[in-house]
């Protein structure tokens, strides 16, 4: 999906829950949201109740890397900005309402820690992000745009910053950033409001360096109760500072050999500190660290390290004892408005979130809290009713397994309106998306029928399917017929799409079969057809689908490969490993030309054909970076676009009479892209349908202006109009007429032509013989509409129009609440998670016609305008057709009444008053 077109993605989740391992946590200021970053690069965003009960919202997709760190970018309730960034340097700023990505940007350095500042300049508030990371100073950002302003740089010892904090004074009117470097050195920095230093762009110099033996900082807070004290944590001791003059206070060794990750001020006189196996413990300060004590900093100077050490208060420990990949994340945040909870939350790799509640005052016999929420994301999938499907879960359920057989590998094919899917148990579904989804998402006869829709199962492969390929779709010198797999069981086979033959089997590879490639089109001859695969044990072959053979296997690679890349002009193929190894093979003989590392490497793979599919492993960077922006058409310019198109298809008729029909100009969008993704290696794949809103309007004008007349059907009627084609134009509808005659007679099946009956009788044997998967049966392009306008439609809203839709539309109600995305900027998602409608349902008891009414309008208001403008532009476009109705054969057993067959001007225009008026 290209172009600068209003597209709206569905989402088939499927019933297994995304990989989310938790590697950040963020709690907004008004408790209702919690956001979690994840180490494949999604967010989640949760959603929080007063009663703290929680429920996963929506999913965030835009990073290419594990997320290191989140914080909010706004400091008021009406706009809810949060930032993240990843380990390859991206950051993005997000809108927490809807998930819209609002700006985005990529630096050349990590981020591991973001604080936000606030301060005002007269009357107008700025905001600024203070970012620490793999680099030796503190980069500070413009909230709003994201751009660099200056920096906080080391005049002595420059270094990496671990930690750091900003304390916020109301004694004097200069604001201090704290920060402790990899070294142990404790650095200050001045910051103020003053508005020459916010746009001055020399670096700014630190007014204080102080080493404090801190190695391994883990984290450094503020006491905001007394506002005199620091937190110092590090992995093997923690320690409290006065915030004065930055003398030891007390310190604290770590016990059992355990390693503590962060901790904070939960009152003027306790701590919290966590570990890297999720335990947590409370600490009462000795009286030498409280200012209100009369011992306080009586101490300094005088007592060894750790010789008086806190009171163990409390102790919260994990309640699940489950193996986890990763240590779980561990933060604390306290309410500075209503509600002024005390919140300990923890995230695990399982994306498990564990909430406790920290009361004010604990009894000193309870040795441990009880946790006062938790649910992971395949938890809340499991409570949903009915369950979330996936994109061809009626053929995928077996009996006796609750379980659908997980779908693993899948590509679509838009010009036959096909979804391949390879599954784990080898096989390979061919199936119509447009019915399957039809069959997912919507109520109707369908629902009853065993096996439907028709499909066609592929059977060669002996265990998972890894990675289809279908070639054509990319380069047209391929065979139209090619589909080809790759499995764990080490082969590639090449099948017939049509007759679902076996072609050819390749066996050269010592590894499950990773990715397949399709080369650049200036490679020579004999490397043109063939398909490069990759495998995992570090081996890349290239298998030619019209010798049947594998001419070049490169098998010396000592690591896993994660990019290939080409220079067809040198008949090189550069492979890059995953130790920063690149090797060149000359695709002709086969030969290793070189093997180098270091700048070199970077150099050979940065000097490679640039257009050349350089392909870094999709299973790796899962990310789909899908680059779309919104604009919104008018009616009346799709109209005169499609007119514009049929003109030039016509003219090129005249032009080239005898044109091939394969060469004809065909319009180059599709109203459906269906794109399988998957946030991990180990998930299955979910799928996004993508509508696109414009490309559907022009297509369903396209027909709605190629259709004939409906006297001109039978041939004798047909030679009739042709007499008198010089009148009135009627010479180019004729022609338009014979090139829609040779476009639809593979797609709608309707000879409205006399065939020649021996290429008649052909076809009938090709089809009996192959009795392959057809599209043949059903108008695509109005069952992709009917599919989109009963997703989009408000039901549960209004009951008198819901029964217009169903009744004389051919409209389907959902059988459960749809999952709607939204497209930002950069090609940045925000998908909708199946369980939105808990958190709609939470505390209301919306029953389930509410709920996906509701979802429909009542998720954010960008999805909202989306949904209005498509809806409205799509029925407009409907009532100005000719009897364009949703009223098909092929969904139904028994024959459509007459009354459903009758126009639909009405009833579509009753859609649009009631959209327009109601919202």
């Amino acid at each position: 999906m290209s172009g600068n077109n209003l597209v709206l993605p569905i989402v088939l989740w499927g019933r297994m829950a995304p990989t989310h391992c938790i590697s950040s946590l963020l709690v907004m200021d008004d408790f209702s949201t919690i956001i979690t970053g994840c180490h494949d690069g999604q967010i989640c965003l949760w959603d929080m109740t007063p009663e703290l009960e929680i429920c996963p919202r929506a999913m965030l997709f835009g990073h290419t890397a594990s997320i290191t760190c989140l914080s909010k970018a706004s400091a008021g309730s009406d706009k809810q900005y949060i930032v993240s960034a990843s380990e390859s340097g991206e950051m993005c700023l997000w809108d927490v309402n809807d998930g819209r990505c609002i700006e985005f940007t990529k630096l050349a350095c990590a981020h591991t820690g973001i604080q936000f500042y606030q301060f005002t300049i007269g009357t107008q508030k700025e905001g600024r992000l203070l970012c620490n990371g793999h680099y030796p100073e503190i980069l500070v950002v413009d909230a709003t745009s994201l751009e660099v302003l200056y920096s906080l740089v080391s005049k002595i010892s420059p270094d990496w910053i671990s930690s750091m904090s900003i304390i916020r004074s109301h004694r004097t009117q200069e604001d201090t950033v704290v920060a402790v470097s990899v070294t142990g050195i404790l650095k200050v920095w001045i910051i103020t409001a003053e508005v020459s230093r916010m746009q001055d762009l020399d670096p700014v110099f630190e007014e204080e360096s102080k080493p404090i033996y801190c190695q391994g900082c883990q984290s450094i807070s503020f006491c905001t109760f007394t506002q005199s004290s620091l937190l110092v944590v590090c992995s093997k001791y923690w320690r409290v500072f006065d915030a004065g003059d930055y003398s030891l206070l007390c310190s604290v060794p770590s016990e059992n050999y355990q390693a503590w990750t962060g901790g904070e001020f939960i009152a003027a006189d306790k701590v919290i500190i966590w570990t890297e196996d999720g335990c947590s413990y409370i600490y009462k300060l000795p009286a030498s660290c409280q200012r209100a004590s009369e011992h306080f900093r009586s101490d300094v100077g005088k007592t060894k390290e750790g010789s008086i050490p806190p009171l163990i208060y409390s102790i919260t420990d994990r309640s699940d004892k489950q193996l986890l990949i990763c240590p779980p994340v561990t933060r604390f945040f306290f309410g500075r408005r209503e509600p002024f909870y005390k919140l300990l939350i923890q995230g695990d790799s399982a994306g498990r979130l564990s909430l406790w509640n920290i009361p004010d005052t604990l009894p000193l016999q309870q040795l441990s809290l009880q946790v006062s929420s938790t649910i992971s994301l395949q938890d809340a999938f499991d409570k949903l009713t009915p369950v979330s499907s996936g994109i061809i879960d009626q053929l995928s359920v077996l009996p006796g397994k609750e379980q659908p057989v997980k779908v693993t590998a899948s590509v679509y094919i838009p010009s036959q309106g096909r979804l391949v899917c390879g599954r784990e148990d080898g096989s390979i579904i061919l199936v119509p998306a447009t019915q399957t989804a039809i069959v997912q998402l919507l109520q109707g006869e369908h629902m009853l029928r065993r096996g439907w829709p028709p499909h066609r199962t592929l059977r060669g492969h002996r265990n998972k399917v890894t990675c289809v390929l279908y070639p054509y779709q990319i380069s047209p010198r391929y065979d139209q017929r090619s589909l080809v797999s790759g499995g764990v069981d080490f082969s590639v086979i090449v099948w017939d799409i049509f007759t679902g033959e076996m072609k050819h089997i390749f066996c050269v590879h010592g590894g499950e079969i990773t990715q397949l490639i399709v080369p650049p089109e200036n490679c020579s001859t004999r490397v043109q057809h063939c398909v490069c695969s990759v495998a995992s044990d570090h081996s890349v072959g290239l298998l030619s689908l019209r010798e049947r053979k594998c001419i070049m296997l490169a098998s010396r690679h000592l690591f896993p490969i994660q990019v290939i890349k080409w220079r067809p002009a040198d008949d090189y193929l550069v492979v890059g490993c995953s130790d920063g190894s690149v090797y060149v093979w000359q695709m002709d003989t086969g030969a290793l030309d070189r093997c180098v590392m270091g700048i070199t490497a970077v150099e050979i793979l940065n000097a490679c054909d640039e257009m050349a599919p350089a392909t870094v492993d999709a299973l790796s960077h899962s990310a789909v970076n899908l680059k779309q922006a919104m604009t919104r058409r008018s009616l009346a310019a799709l109209k005169n676009m499609a007119q514009h198109k049929l003109q030039t298809l016509a003219t090129n008729l005249l032009a080239a009479d005898n044109a091939d029909k394969d060469n004809l100009p065909k319009y180059s969008h599709n109203a459906l892209v269906v794109q399988a993704m998957k946030t991990n290696l180990t998930d299955p794949d979910m799928h996004v349908l993508f509508f696109d809103v414009e490309a559907m309007i022009i297509q369903l004008l396209t027909e709605e202006a190629q259709r004939p007349n409906p006297m001109l059907v039978s041939p004798e009627t047909l030679q009739k109009s042709q007499a008198g084609a010089d009148k009135g134009g009627s010479f180019l509808a004729n022609k338009i007429f014979k090139q829609v005659k040779e476009t639809m007679k593979e797609t709608i099946k309707e000879h409205l032509l006399d065939e020649d009956e021996e290429e008649e009788e052909e076809m009938r044997r090709r089809e009996e013989k192959s009795k392959s998967l057809s599209l043949l049966e059903y108008n695509l392009t109005m069952d992709t509409a009917k599919l989109f306008m009963s997703c989009l439609h408000a039901w549960g809203l209004n009951e008198q129009l819901d029964t217009i839709c169903l009744d004389r539309l051919g409209m389907l109600r959902p059988h459960c609440p749809i999952s709607f995305g939204l497209i930002s900027r950069g090609g940045h998602m925000s998908l909708m998670l199946p369980t939105f409608k808990l958190s709609l349902a939470t505390g209301r008891k919306l029953a389930l016609s509410d709920i996906v009414g509701k979802g429909t309008y009542g998720v954010s208001r960008a999805v909202t305008t989306q949904h209005l403008l498509s809806v409205i532009s799509l029925a407009n476009t409907l009532m100005g057709m000719t009897n364009a109705t949703f009223v098909g054969e092929h969904m139904k057993k028994a024959p459509a009444s007459p009354k459903a067959s009758a126009s639909n001007t009405d009833f579509l225009l009753s859609i649009t008053t009631f959209n327009q008026k109601y919202y």
